[in-house]
């Protein structure tokens, strides 16, 4: 009996699989089915079955899209947690329906240091480590670097701005 309902588990997954990856979408960020799993502050390209021409994001502070055409959009994680998105063809149907999760890297080049309650994030390679604010640090060590990057960034811009004049 047992084995029965193993094999019949293993053929209605077997034969659903396609279908469910069929009616969702193309991309190497899709999670399962009805879920897409995102990575903060990457961007990965969702590429739809079907033409949509509305798209709805449950909370844009968790997750952002920007369409590209009528089947591509882009979609960034821009805070941890999770959100939908719900896209409309042209007659106002819903043709797609995704959760979000926003995480954390996940690959093995971020470091986080733990000194009692405050905490420092690090991206590294293999020559060094830099400070990477993301939310969860201490606010001292997040607000200095930050302030750091926004001082940097703005440099850039006036250099920018100068010699395009």
């Amino acid at each position: 009996m047992r084995r029965t309902v193993i094999a019949a588990s293993l053929l209605c997954s077997a034969v659903m699989l396609p279908a469910l990856m069929s009616s969702a979408l193309v991309s190497p960020a899709l999670a399962g089915p009805g879920d897409v799993d995102l990575v903060l502050d990457e961007v990965h390209t969702l590429t739809f079955r079907t033409p949509v021409a509305t798209v709805y994001v449950g909370n844009p502070s968790i997750a952002d899209i920007t369409m590209v055409d009528a089947r591509h959009a882009f979609v960034q994680g821009k805070g941890y947690g999770r959100t939908n998105i719900v896209a409309l063809n042209q007659s106002g149907n819903q043709v797609f329906g995704a959760h979000i999760n926003v995480i954390g890297a996940d690959h093995g080049d971020t470091v986080v240091l733990n000194r009692g309650a405050q905490r420092i994030t690090y991206s590294c390679t293999q020559a060094r480590c830099e400070p990477t604010p993301m939310p969860g640090d201490g606010k001292d060590t997040f607000d200095a670097q930050n302030g750091q990057i926004s001082l940097h960034q703005d440099a850039a811009r006036k250099a920018a701005a100068a010699s395009a004049n």
